[in-house]
């Protein structure tokens, strides 16, 4: 079986996100995050973790990029348990039973990423398309042999079929605003 735990690939995720997961956490999507935004008024930071971060359970901070990792079934149980912890005792889910459900389906979607070679990176590109959130998902492995992974080694990619539109200013993403 395989999970996905996040990456630092460098330290860009302790300034884009208002929280940035630890390097080695287990992660999911975290699209649920947003299920009642309003997707028009995130700016800054908590958009920058809407348009492209994955979810870490044991923070509950965002990566931009989830590595696949072998996982166990003990690993599965887990990751499954502390993110049903975390929905209800963060984010209100009426009972542990409930939040488990919803815990168990961010789990197996998060293992049908993982339809790749083991150390294949996962970005998500994220956006709210008529009334729904809508996550389209691109796959970076090194080329050629099987190498130890470095930051800018590599990039083979996989999903992009679509253009970008925009462009992020990572330096203004980086600020604190004023009373957030």
């Amino acid at each position: 079986m395989k999970l996905l735990r996040t990456i630092r690939l460098d330290p860009s995720d302790t300034f884009v996100f208002e929280r940035a997961a630890e390097p080695g956490e287990w992660a999911v999507s975290g699209a649920f995050m947003f299920a009642d935004a309003d997707p028009d008024a995130l700016d800054g930071k908590p958009r920058a973790a809407f348009r492209g971060g994955f979810l870490g359970v044991a923070s509950f901070g965002w990566s931009t990029l989830v590595q696949i990792v072998e996982a166990s079934e003990e690993d599965r149980v887990a990751v499954v348990e502390m993110l049903g912890r975390a929905l209800h005792d963060r984010l209100g889910a009426p009972d542990l039973t409930v939040a488990r459900a919803a815990a168990e389906e961010e789990v197996a979607f998060a293992a049908s990423l993982c339809d790749h070679p083991r150390d294949t990176l996962i970005a998500v590109r994220r956006s709210f398309e008529h009334g729904a959130i809508r996550e389209a998902f691109r796959t970076l492995r090194p080329r050629g042999d099987r190498k130890p992974m470095r930051a800018f080694s590599f990039l083979e990619v996989e999903g992009e079929d679509e253009a970008v539109g925009e462009t992020v200013d990572l330096v203004t993403l980086g600020k604190d605003k004023p009373n957030e």
